[in-house]
């Protein structure tokens, strides 16, 4: 059972920066060799869903572990308020049509996991409208994993209510981030506790599980990302396909 309240969001005592950055570095490029393989087999899909508080440094995750990926079929996705037509489906048809085919690398910036936290939390929608829904993800995951070889990571980005204020006052202080800054970040920081409560019970829900990165400190984030996915796709069968014969 995961208590996010007992979890370090801080690196353990005395690791090494510069050797977790030296290390990164290192991970980012077999992350770039290996998605270049998944892209000419086509024979597994990769889809990485980055969920946090806002802060906690999603964009700069995707920006440093995929920095030596190619371009070809790696894209971000982040899902915003829904449209209409999109209200007008079951809440997993917007995420369906964006998931990756075969041989592509797609990353959720927020995910279907919003449909159980802000409206729960906001109350829009009921505890048996939450845990049905909670049920369709586990479905709907297993549909991907199964069905798709999708090869599925799940981060938590944990960060503490005490950096979050640092990084949203680095907004409104620093020249280079003032397109970040939104009040509307504010206003759901008063929430901060109901959030913690919904991720942690989305968290132990889930059939596929969750990996909880402590992000504080962004370099520490950026390590252990790229080590859990380093390592996960070396254990797959991931070679070039031969040459075909005339």
């Amino acid at each position: 059972m995961v208590e996010l309240n007992k979890i370090p969001s801080t690196p353990p005592e005395n690791f090494s920066k510069k050797e977790a950055r030296k290390q990164t570095k290192a991970f980012a490029k077999q992350l770039g060799k290996l998605h270049n393989v998944l892209l000419a087999q086509k024979k597994y899909a990769v889809l990485v869903i980055f969920q946090g508080m806002d802060a906690s440094g999603k964009d700069g995750a995707v920006k440093n572990v995929f920095r030596y990926c190619t371009h070809n079929n790696l894209c971000t996705y982040s899902f915003k308020k829904p449209t209409e037509e999109e209200f007008a489906h079951d809440f997993l048809w917007r995420v369906h049509k964006q998931c990756p085919a075969k041989g592509e690398m797609k990353i959720f910036n927020r995910s279907h996991y919003e449909d159980i936290l802000i409206q729960r939390v906001h109350r829009w929608i009921d505890e048996d409208r939450v845990q049905q829904r909670m049920q369709a993800i586990n479905a709907f995951e297993k549909l991907l994993q199964f069905d798709n070889n999708t090869i599925l990571f799940k981060f938590f980005l944990h960060i503490s209510k005490e950096q979050q204020e640092i990084e949203l006052n680095q907004r409104k202080n620093e020249a280079d981030k003032f397109w970040k800054h939104n009040e509307n970040d504010w206003r759901e920081r008063e929430y901060w506790d109901d959030y913690m409560r919904c991720y942690q019970d989305a968290i132990n829900q889930s059939v596929i599980p969750w990996h909880i990165i402590p992000t504080d400190q962004r370099w520490y984030r950026d390590y252990l990302i790229s080590k859990i996915m380093v390592e996960r796709l070396q254990q797959l069968d991931l070679e070039y396909p031969p040459l075909e014969s005339e």
